[in-house]
Protein backbone atom coordinates (compact mmCIF):
# COMPACT_ATOMS: atom_id res chain seq x y z
CA UNK A 1 0.00 0.00 0.00
CA UNK A 2 1.58 3.64 -1.22
CA UNK A 3 -0.33 6.02 0.31
CA UNK A 4 0.34 8.92 -2.71
CA UNK A 5 -3.02 10.08 -4.66
CA UNK A 6 -5.12 8.41 -1.78
CA UNK A 7 -8.24 8.63 -0.43
CA UNK A 8 -8.56 7.32 3.09
CA UNK A 9 -11.56 7.97 5.77
CA UNK A 10 -10.30 7.87 9.63
CA UNK A 11 -13.01 7.27 12.12
CA UNK A 12 -12.05 8.83 15.93
CA UNK A 13 -9.99 11.62 13.55
CA UNK A 14 -10.34 14.08 16.35
CA UNK A 15 -7.23 13.27 18.68
CA UNK A 16 -5.23 10.59 19.43
CA UNK A 17 -3.95 7.91 16.67
CA UNK A 18 -6.95 9.34 14.45
CA UNK A 19 -5.08 12.37 13.80
CA UNK A 20 -2.11 11.04 14.02
CA UNK A 21 -2.93 8.99 10.97
CA UNK A 22 -4.10 11.85 9.26
CA UNK A 23 -0.74 14.03 9.74
CA UNK A 24 0.98 10.66 8.69
CA UNK A 25 -0.90 10.10 5.55
CA UNK A 26 -0.94 13.90 4.35
CA UNK A 27 3.02 13.21 4.99
CA UNK A 28 3.02 10.23 2.60
CA UNK A 29 0.93 11.88 0.13
CA UNK A 30 -2.67 11.38 0.65
CA UNK A 31 -5.01 13.08 -2.16
CA UNK A 32 -8.17 13.50 0.41
CA UNK A 33 -8.55 12.90 4.44
CA UNK A 34 -11.87 12.49 5.75
CA UNK A 35 -11.62 12.62 9.70
CA UNK A 36 -14.92 11.33 11.23
CA UNK A 37 -15.72 11.75 14.63
CA UNK A 38 -18.77 11.91 17.31
CA UNK A 39 -17.22 15.86 18.14
CA UNK A 40 -17.37 17.00 14.33
CA UNK A 41 -15.95 20.07 15.68
CA UNK A 42 -12.76 18.82 16.68
CA UNK A 43 -12.69 16.79 13.51
CA UNK A 44 -12.65 19.69 11.40
CA UNK A 45 -10.40 21.99 13.56
CA UNK A 46 -7.88 18.90 13.17
CA UNK A 47 -8.45 18.86 9.32
CA UNK A 48 -8.28 22.53 9.18
CA UNK A 49 -4.12 21.73 10.70
CA UNK A 50 -3.30 19.20 8.31
CA UNK A 51 -4.41 21.02 5.22
CA UNK A 52 -6.74 21.72 2.44
CA UNK A 53 -6.83 17.49 1.99
CA UNK A 54 -8.77 17.11 4.87
CA UNK A 55 -12.25 17.83 6.13
CA UNK A 56 -13.99 16.88 9.09
CA UNK A 57 -17.18 15.58 9.92
CA UNK A 58 -19.77 14.73 12.74
CA UNK A 59 -20.56 10.92 12.83
CA UNK A 60 -21.74 8.79 14.71
CA UNK A 61 -20.07 5.41 14.22
CA UNK A 62 -22.65 3.15 16.21
CA UNK A 63 -25.14 4.14 14.16
CA UNK A 64 -24.44 2.28 10.76
CA UNK A 65 -26.72 5.01 8.43
CA UNK A 66 -24.56 7.72 9.43
CA UNK A 67 -21.60 5.48 8.21
CA UNK A 68 -23.29 4.26 4.78
CA UNK A 69 -23.88 8.07 4.25
CA UNK A 70 -20.25 8.83 5.05
CA UNK A 71 -18.95 6.20 2.67
CA UNK A 72 -21.31 7.12 0.21
CA UNK A 73 -20.63 11.12 0.05
CA UNK A 74 -16.87 10.36 0.37
CA UNK A 75 -17.53 7.98 -2.41
CA UNK A 76 -19.36 10.63 -4.63
CA UNK A 77 -16.46 13.75 -4.08
CA UNK A 78 -13.53 11.55 -4.76
CA UNK A 79 -14.94 8.79 -7.19
CA UNK A 80 -13.45 5.93 -4.36
CA UNK A 81 -11.91 5.07 -0.90
CA UNK A 82 -8.64 3.47 -0.76
CA UNK A 83 -8.43 3.22 3.00
CA UNK A 84 -11.26 2.95 6.05
CA UNK A 85 -9.37 2.95 9.06
CA UNK A 86 -11.71 1.93 11.60
CA UNK A 87 -10.28 4.05 14.78
CA UNK A 88 -12.90 5.16 17.15
CA UNK A 89 -12.59 3.01 20.25
CA UNK A 90 -13.73 3.55 24.38
CA UNK A 91 -12.77 1.98 27.37
CA UNK A 92 -14.28 1.24 30.50
CA UNK A 93 -11.79 0.86 33.54
CA UNK A 94 -14.11 -1.93 34.85
CA UNK A 95 -14.84 -5.45 35.01
CA UNK A 96 -17.97 -7.51 35.44
CA UNK A 97 -19.48 -4.72 37.42
CA UNK A 98 -19.64 -2.44 34.42
CA UNK A 99 -23.51 -2.12 33.81
CA UNK A 100 -24.93 -3.60 30.66
CA UNK A 101 -25.04 0.14 28.77
CA UNK A 102 -21.27 0.23 29.14
CA UNK A 103 -20.99 -3.25 27.97
CA UNK A 104 -23.10 -2.46 24.76
CA UNK A 105 -21.77 0.89 24.11
CA UNK A 106 -18.18 -1.23 24.12
CA UNK A 107 -19.54 -3.84 21.74
CA UNK A 108 -21.24 -0.82 19.57
CA UNK A 109 -17.84 1.34 19.24
CA UNK A 110 -15.11 -1.34 19.19
CA UNK A 111 -16.70 -3.96 17.35
CA UNK A 112 -20.10 -3.40 15.12
CA UNK A 113 -18.45 0.22 14.02
CA UNK A 114 -16.19 -1.87 12.51
CA UNK A 115 -18.83 -4.01 10.88
CA UNK A 116 -20.83 -1.59 9.60
CA UNK A 117 -17.94 0.21 8.35
CA UNK A 118 -16.91 -3.38 6.09
CA UNK A 119 -20.61 -3.20 4.82
CA UNK A 120 -20.54 -0.16 3.83
CA UNK A 121 -17.15 -0.17 1.91
CA UNK A 122 -16.68 -3.66 0.77
CA UNK A 123 -19.30 -3.80 -2.19
CA UNK A 124 -17.19 -1.03 -4.29
CA UNK A 125 -13.48 -2.18 -3.04
CA UNK A 126 -14.61 -5.81 -4.15
CA UNK A 127 -15.88 -4.65 -7.23
CA UNK A 128 -12.71 -2.81 -8.48
CA UNK A 129 -10.32 -5.30 -6.56
CA UNK A 130 -8.30 -2.85 -4.29
CA UNK A 131 -8.73 -1.54 -1.09
CA UNK A 132 -7.12 -1.58 2.56
CA UNK A 133 -9.01 -1.61 6.05
CA UNK A 134 -6.97 -0.62 8.81
CA UNK A 135 -8.57 -1.61 12.06
CA UNK A 136 -7.06 0.04 15.34
CA UNK A 137 -7.46 -2.91 17.86
CA UNK A 138 -5.20 -2.79 20.55
CA UNK A 139 -2.77 -5.35 21.98
CA UNK A 140 -5.43 -5.92 24.15
CA UNK A 141 -7.29 -7.95 21.29
CA UNK A 142 -4.19 -10.02 21.13
CA UNK A 143 -3.11 -10.02 25.39
CA UNK A 144 -5.48 -8.47 27.72
CA UNK A 145 -6.29 -5.44 29.34
CA UNK A 146 -5.92 -6.27 32.78
CA UNK A 147 -8.88 -3.90 34.38
CA UNK A 148 -11.35 -3.56 31.76
CA UNK A 149 -13.21 -6.52 30.51
CA UNK A 150 -15.58 -5.03 28.09
CA UNK A 151 -12.13 -3.73 26.53
CA UNK A 152 -10.60 -6.67 26.52
CA UNK A 153 -13.11 -8.59 25.01
CA UNK A 154 -14.33 -6.32 22.49
CA UNK A 155 -11.37 -6.17 21.46
CA UNK A 156 -11.07 -9.76 20.90
CA UNK A 157 -13.66 -9.92 18.94
CA UNK A 158 -12.66 -6.98 16.71
CA UNK A 159 -8.81 -8.90 16.26
CA UNK A 160 -10.91 -12.28 15.12
CA UNK A 161 -13.41 -10.26 12.76
CA UNK A 162 -10.34 -8.23 10.96
CA UNK A 163 -8.66 -11.51 10.90
CA UNK A 164 -12.13 -12.99 8.89
CA UNK A 165 -12.08 -10.19 6.44
CA UNK A 166 -8.50 -10.90 5.42
CA UNK A 167 -9.30 -14.74 5.88
CA UNK A 168 -12.60 -14.11 3.41
CA UNK A 169 -11.30 -11.61 0.61
CA UNK A 170 -7.60 -10.94 0.11
CA UNK A 171 -7.89 -13.12 -2.31
CA UNK A 172 -10.19 -10.34 -3.89
CA UNK A 173 -8.07 -7.61 -3.19
CA UNK A 174 -8.62 -6.68 -0.16
CA UNK A 175 -5.86 -5.97 2.22
CA UNK A 176 -6.54 -5.66 5.95
CA UNK A 177 -4.39 -4.50 9.31
CA UNK A 178 -5.04 -5.14 12.93
CA UNK A 179 -3.18 -2.48 14.60
CA UNK A 180 -2.56 -2.97 18.12
CA UNK A 181 -0.32 -0.99 19.86
CA UNK A 182 -0.10 -1.31 24.12
CA UNK A 183 0.33 1.87 25.97
CA UNK A 184 -0.06 5.13 24.04
CA UNK A 185 -0.30 8.72 24.86
CA UNK A 186 -3.77 9.52 24.09
CA UNK A 187 -6.65 10.51 26.48
CA UNK A 188 -7.65 7.59 26.96
CA UNK A 189 -4.79 6.70 28.79
CA UNK A 190 -4.63 9.96 30.81
CA UNK A 191 -8.47 9.46 31.65
CA UNK A 192 -7.67 6.39 32.83
CA UNK A 193 -4.35 7.16 34.66
CA UNK A 194 -6.13 10.12 36.23
CA UNK A 195 -9.41 7.85 37.56
CA UNK A 196 -6.57 5.48 39.22
CA UNK A 197 -7.88 2.42 36.50
CA UNK A 198 -5.96 -0.80 37.33
CA UNK A 199 -5.72 -1.22 33.78
CA UNK A 200 -4.09 2.07 32.99
CA UNK A 201 -1.31 1.39 35.73
CA UNK A 202 -0.31 -1.86 34.34
CA UNK A 203 0.11 -0.18 30.81
CA UNK A 204 1.81 2.22 32.56
CA UNK A 205 4.03 -0.13 34.54
CA UNK A 206 4.36 -2.54 31.91
CA UNK A 207 6.24 -0.91 28.92
CA UNK A 208 7.18 2.60 26.85
CA UNK A 209 4.37 4.63 26.68
CA UNK A 210 4.42 5.43 22.74
CA UNK A 211 2.95 8.78 21.16
CA UNK A 212 0.45 8.56 18.45
CA UNK A 213 2.52 9.86 16.06
CA UNK A 214 5.04 6.80 16.45
CA UNK A 215 2.01 4.73 16.42
CA UNK A 216 1.12 6.57 13.15
CA UNK A 217 4.43 5.91 11.70
CA UNK A 218 4.43 2.31 12.59
CA UNK A 219 0.84 1.69 10.82
CA UNK A 220 1.77 3.06 7.57
CA UNK A 221 5.53 0.86 7.99
CA UNK A 222 2.83 -2.44 8.23
CA UNK A 223 0.69 -1.08 5.95
CA UNK A 224 3.42 -0.97 3.35
CA UNK A 225 4.06 -4.43 4.06
CA UNK A 226 0.54 -5.37 4.04
CA UNK A 227 1.22 -6.91 7.60
CA UNK A 228 -1.81 -7.90 9.16
CA UNK A 229 -0.99 -7.44 12.58
CA UNK A 230 0.76 -4.46 13.07
CA UNK A 231 2.21 -3.92 16.25
CA UNK A 232 3.72 -0.69 16.98
CA UNK A 233 5.67 -1.96 20.74
CA UNK A 234 7.56 -5.31 19.21
CA UNK A 235 7.77 -7.07 22.51
CA UNK A 236 3.81 -7.72 22.01
CA UNK A 237 4.79 -10.47 19.77
CA UNK A 238 6.78 -11.60 22.27
CA UNK A 239 4.29 -11.83 24.78
CA UNK A 240 1.53 -13.26 22.50
CA UNK A 241 4.06 -16.32 21.87
CA UNK A 242 4.42 -16.57 25.80
CA UNK A 243 0.24 -16.75 25.89
CA UNK A 244 -0.10 -19.19 23.30
CA UNK A 245 3.09 -21.59 24.72
CA UNK A 246 2.52 -21.21 28.46
CA UNK A 247 -1.27 -19.86 29.47
CA UNK A 248 -0.69 -20.69 32.95
CA UNK A 249 2.59 -18.97 33.18
CA UNK A 250 1.38 -16.13 31.26
CA UNK A 251 -1.55 -15.48 33.51
CA UNK A 252 0.85 -16.03 36.61
CA UNK A 253 2.96 -13.16 35.59
CA UNK A 254 0.22 -10.95 34.74
CA UNK A 255 -1.55 -11.61 38.66
CA UNK A 256 1.82 -10.95 40.35
CA UNK A 257 2.08 -7.32 38.33
CA UNK A 258 -2.00 -6.78 39.70
CA UNK A 259 -0.58 -8.00 43.03
CA UNK A 260 1.50 -5.61 43.18
CA UNK A 261 -0.29 -2.53 41.81
CA UNK A 262 -3.22 -3.79 44.20
CA UNK A 263 -0.60 -3.39 47.15
CA UNK A 264 0.15 0.21 45.85
CA UNK A 265 -3.06 1.05 46.35
CA UNK A 266 -4.62 0.37 42.72
CA UNK A 267 -7.75 -1.74 44.11
CA UNK A 268 -10.39 -2.63 40.99
CA UNK A 269 -14.00 -2.00 42.07
CA UNK A 270 -15.95 -5.41 44.09
CA UNK A 271 -18.12 -6.81 41.55
CA UNK A 272 -22.13 -5.38 41.80
CA UNK A 273 -24.95 -8.01 43.20
CA UNK A 274 -26.88 -9.45 40.61
CA UNK A 275 -30.33 -7.62 40.28
CA UNK A 276 -33.13 -8.82 42.13
CA UNK A 277 -35.49 -11.71 40.48
CA UNK A 278 -38.54 -10.01 38.88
Amino acid sequence: MNLTGRVAVITGGAGGIGAALARRFAAEGAAALILADLDGGAAEAVAATVGPLASGVAVDVTDEEQVRALVAETERRYGQIDVFCANAGVSTGGGVEVDNAGWDRAWQVNVLSHVYAARAVLPAMLARGSGYLLHTCSAAGVLTAVGDAPYTTTKHAAVGFAEWLSVTYRDQGLRVSALCPQGVDTPMLATGLAAGHLGAQVIAASGAVLSPDEVAAAAVAGMAEERFLILPHPEVADYARRRAEDPDGWQSGLRKLVRRLRAAGHEPPPPSPPPPSP
